[in-house]
């Protein structure tokens, strides 16, 4: 059933009224002072947005509603990595609202690289849980709206296990070898090794980085990588290519269309968690129509819709009556508590850190030891 948007519809006509109505106070401010100040220009909506975000993520019905409701067309673009957006903000590319992992978004902000958001155009902030507010990612919520969040798991074929999976640890099970899909994305895989090993996701130890690259060299026995231009690893299981792959709750909610025997493990060592939050570039001329976009996604029937879609969690809490009771009810989308207070986030690393993981999975891809030290 799609859910009924606002009825309250913000004609052309009326949004032109209502800028006439802001320049004409405006400029009887400015007559007010010490002689006749120029008024501030509101610039007119432009005719399309350009959104960037991973594909298939947002549903078209959504975009065509705001278009029809403001006039302004959406152009959707998808990236395949989060370091793919991080590059595309830092070259200007041309996008104006951008959806992207919350560790990625403290060095796009000292990079001056994300504009600030004028929340007097976000009313719709209010509906946002506090438990994903301020965080350190961007504390103030300068920078960011969140916006989509979830964990990590392993997404199994039950009739093809000899014994059920249960631990991230399972997957180096040489019974398995060949057969375990693990996409090729560094901080998830290096931080799926530490988990495993009873180490921080975020450690910055380089001995328990080596250790964990080493551990998961050991993985390659077993593991084959996903190709990441597949929006979801549904299609690995259904065929039985894999018995099992690190994933999510989108990867499980596809395959278990196909599979009835398709289950979401949620491994014992704990979870990785995962959020989004929704940015808009520094160069974006269109930063008044973004903040625009991103208060229209924040309506509560809107997150709804987009959460009964696409089935993933966002944090707008005053969209949870609107969202249909068996996707709150699905530990994969909404996981209880028990299970979030042994979760651990993906953080923003230090500059040292940072090349201490990418040199670590480069090491992994090419299949390389460490090196021996003279």
């Amino acid at each position: 059933m799609r859910l009924r948007l606002h009825s309250f519809r913000l004609t052309s006509g009326h949004f032109a009224a209502c800028l006439v109505l802001l320049l004409l106070s405006v400029g009887v401010m400015g007559c007010q002072g010490l002689g006749a100040a120029t008024p501030t220009p509101v610039p007119a909506p432009p005719e399309t947005l350009v959104f960037y975000y991973w594909e298939d993520y947002l549903p078209q019905d959504i975009l065509d509603a705001f278009e029809q409701e403001y006039g302004i067309k959406v152009e959707y673009i998808s990236y395949a990595t989060s370091e793919e957006a991080v590059e595309k903000i830092r070259a200007e590319a041309g996008y104006d609202v951008v959806a992207i992992e919350n560790f990625k978004i403290p060095t796009l902000i000292a990079e001056k690289k994300l504009a600030p958001i004028a929340y007097a155009n976000v009313p719709n902030f209010r509906n946002i849980s506090a438990s994903f507010r301020d965080l350190s990612h961007d504390p103030g919520n300068q920078y960011s709206v969140p916006f989509n969040w979830g964990i990590t798991g392993i997404v199994v074929r039950t009739d093809l296990l000899e014994e059920p999976i249960t631990r991230w640890a399972d997957l180096w099970d040489p019974r398995y070898q060949g057969r375990v899909g693990i996409w090729p994305l560094h901080r998830d895989m290096l931080g799926m090794a530490l988990k495993t090993l009873g180490y921080s996701v975020n450690s910055e130890n380089p001995a328990e980085v080596e250790e964990a690259l080493t551990y998961l060299l050991e993985l390659r026995k077993n593991a084959f990588l996903i190709d990441l231009e597949l929006p979801h690893a549904a299609s690995y299981l259904l065929d039985g290519e894999a018995v099992a792959v690190y994933g999510w709750a989108y990867d499980y909610q596809e395959a278990r269309v196909g599979n009835e025997d398709v289950s979401f493990v949620i491994p014992e060592e704990g979870t990785l968690l995962w959020g989004e939050g929704l940015v808009i570039p520094a160069h974006s001329p269109n930063k008044q129509a973004a903040e625009l976009f991103i208060d229209f996604l924040l309506r509560p029937e809107i997150s709804a819709q987009l959460v009964n879609e696409v089935s993933i969690a966002n944090a707008n809490e005053a969209a949870r009556p609107f969202i249909d009771p068996e996707i709150l009810s699905d530990r994969s989308i909404f996981p209880p508590e028990e299970v979030l207070q042994n979760a651990e986030s993906l953080l923003p690393l230090s500059p040292e850190a940072q090349a201490l993981y990418t040199n670590a999975w480069q090491r992994f891809l090419v299949g390389a030891p460490a090196p021996e030290e003279e």
